[in-house]
């Protein structure tokens, strides 16, 4: 099956969430929650929140697929490895190719709260679904941390808000993905 023939859903978020802190345990249960609703989960393969959806996608027979980079390396200035419950890895030598490869095979975004590079993702999907070089799709951003962006664009670009829905609860995230994004910010 190819990634189109796939419900995938990319999620954006930060790498640096550690197991029982609550960032961590969101994207698990999102990961969890998309992978029960038939959904493949698709992130940047790595740690903290990546890993926690892929974990959560695998606890319940969930596929996973982790799009990296080969840009990111450990300490000792190795290339970074996938987690362990990533299925399939999509390699990318190019930061920006990666963020493109996630939003093209992806039928809806999910951002979870992270620094400048979930940020970058982030307006890059939105981007492309409000000027319409990619077909729309859902772009949920879970809890209140991305608001005050949405809120801004609001103010100017009502129309380019409206592409973007508000989740505070993981059930939220599933049902806003599958009824395909009904924006509610």
């Amino acid at each position: 099956m190819t990634p189109n023939e796939q419900r995938i859903v990319a999620i954006f978020g930060s790498y640096s969430a550690k197991p029982g802190e609550p960032q961590y345990e969101q994207a698990y249960q999102i990961g969890l929650g998309l992978a029960r609703a038939g959904f493949v989960v698709c992130n940047g393969g790595y740690g903290g929140t990546m890993l926690a959806s892929a974990r959560g996608a695998k606890a319940v027979g969930g596929r996973t697929i982790g799009v990296t980079c080969s840009l990111f390396t450990d300490a000792s200035g190795q290339p970074l490895q996938p987690n362990p419950h990533i299925d399939e890895e999509i390699a990318h030598d190019d930061l920006l190719r990666r963020i493109e490869a996630m939003m093209r095979m992806a039928c809806g975004y999910v951002v979870l709260e992270g620094g400048t590079g979930t940020l970058a993702e982030f307006a890059i999907v939105w981007e492309f679904v409000c000027k319409g070089l990619v077909r729309r799709r859902p772009i949920v951003v879970v809890g209140e941390f991305w608001r005050p962006v949405v809120e801004s664009i609001r103010r100017s670009r009502p129309e380019h808000a409206a592409m973007v829905t508000l989740a505070c609860e993981p059930a939220d995230v599933v049902t806003a993905i599958a009824s395909n994004g009904t924006p509610r910010v």
